[in-house]
C-alpha cells in the first residue's frame, strides 16, 4: 500500500528533469502573442548585454515595439558592441537609472506605453517609482507579482503567487493577490482556474494562521468577493499538485490533485518554492507584475530567452485583452 510519504515523494519526483519536446507550454503561450498587436513597451534603463537581447529579441518576435528610456550613449554603446539593431527604436535619453525609472513611470502615466518593462537597474529602483503615491502608476489594486512556470512533467502552465513583492500579506491583500492570478490566468486566454490556497496541511488550524486565510479566501470566492477562479484551500503542496497524495488524503474538489494557480501564504515560501521548481525540476520562470495601470514585465539577469519571451508574451495578451474590454479590471 502507497503511504503519504511514498506519494509526496512520488509527486516531486514527477516535477523532475524529462525529455518533453521543446514545443510546450511557453511555445503555444508566445505562439497565441504573435497573433495580436505588438504592445508599445517602456523599457526601463537597458543598459547590460541580457537585458537589450531580451528587448530586440522580444521586438523581432513581433511581441513589443520598444521604447527605450535610459542613458543614450550606454544603450547606443551596448547596442554596437553585440550587434543588435536597435535603429527602429524610439530612444529616450535619462542620465541615470533613477531618472530613467521616474521618466518611464511618467511615460506610462501620460499614456505612451501600453507595458513596463525592467531592464538592467535594480527591481527596488523599478518599484519605488511606480509605487510612488503622486507620481506612480498605483490603482485601488495592491500590486503583487506572478511567476508563469513551465514545469516539466506537470500538464499544466503553472502559476504561482506571491513570491517577489508582498512580504507577509495579510487577507485584503491576498485577496487582491489571488485576483490578479485570476485576472492574468483568464485573461492570457487559458481559461477558468483551479486555484490551491497553499499551508503546511490541509486541515484548518488556528496555530497555523496560513489555513485561517486560505479557509477565508475560499469563503470570499464563494460570496463573489474573488471572481473568476475555483479556489480550495488549505492545500499542502503535494495534495494541491498530485491527484495521488489528494486521494490519500481523501480530500474531494475540483482544484486538489490539479492546481494551475498556487498561491503561498508568504514571500519566503514562495520564493524558495519557485526556485526549487527552476533549479531542482528544470522549470523556466516568466515573471508579470499585476495591480499597477499596466502589466510590468519583471525579468531576472538569470531567466532564459524563453523565459523573457514566455514574460512578454503574457503581459502582451493581457493588455490586449484590456484593449478589448473596458470590464477588464484595470492590471
Amino acid at each position: 500500500m502507497v503511504s503519504a510519504r511514498d506519494s509526496e515523494i512520488g509527486a516531486i519526483s514527477a516535477l523532475g528533469p524529462t525529455d518533453q519536446p521543446p514545443e510546450s507550454k511557453y511555445e503555444r503561450l508566445i505562439a497565441r502573442a504573435k497573433g495580436i498587436s505588438a504592445a508599445k513597451t517602456v523599457v526601463v534603463h537597458p543598459c547590460d548585454e541580457t537585458s537589450l537581447r531580451g528587448v530586440t529579441q522580444a521586438a523581432s518576435a513581433g511581441l513589443i515595439v520598444p521604447i527605450l528610456v535610459g542613458p543614450r550613449a550606454k544603450i547606443t554603446a551596448v547596442a554596437d558592441a553585440h550587434k543588435f539593431d536597435i535603429a527602429a527604436f524610439e530612444v529616450i535619453d535619462a542620465a541615470h537609472s533613477e531618472a530613467a525609472a521616474t521618466k518611464a513611470v511618467a511615460l506610462i502615466r501620460e499614456g505612451k506605453g501600453e507595458l513596463l518593462m525592467k531592464g538592467s537597474l535594480h527591481t527596488d529602483e523599478l518599484m519605488r517609482a511606480v509605487t510612488t503615491s503622486a507620481t506612480g502608476l498605483r490603482t485601488e489594486r495592491r500590486i503583487s507579482h506572478v511567476f508563469v512556470m513551465d514545469v516539466p512533467r506537470y500538464a499544466e502552465t503553472l502559476f504561482l503567487t506571491d513570491a517577489a513583492i508582498n512580504i507577509f500579506p495579510d487577507l485584503d491583500a491576498k485577496q487582491d493577490i489571488v485576483q490578479n492570478a485570476i485576472d492574468l490566468f483568464t485573461q492570457v486566454g487559458l481559461g477558468t482556474p483551479r486555484v490551491a490556497i497553499l499551508s503546511a496541511v490541509e486541515t484548518i488550524t488556528p496555530k497555523i494562521p496560513s489555513t485561517i486565510d486560505a479557509a477565508a479566501l475560499c469563503k470570499m470566492a464563494d460570496r463573489g468577493q474573488i471572481k473568476g477562479g475555483i479556489l480550495d484551500g488549505p492545500l499542502a503542496f503535494d495534495n494541491a499538485i498530485d491527484p495521488e497524495a489528494a486521494r490519500i488524503k481523501g480530500i474531494r474538489s475540483e482544484v486538489a490533485g490539479k492546481a494551475q494557480i498556487l498561491v503561498v501564504p508568504d514571500l519566503e515560501a514562495g520564493n524558495m518554492l519557485a526556485k526549487n521548481l527552476v533549479y531542482l525540476s528544470n522549470a523556466d520562470s516568466a515573471g508579470i507584475v499585476l495591480g499597477a495601470r499596466v502589466p510590468i514585465v519583471l525579468t531576472s539577469r538569470a531567466d532564459s530567452v524563453r523565459s523573457r519571451l514566455a514574460s512578454c508574451a503574457a503581459a502582451v495578451l493581457y493588455a490586449d485583452a484590456r484593449r478589448k474590454s473596458t470590464t477588464v479590471p484595470a492590471a
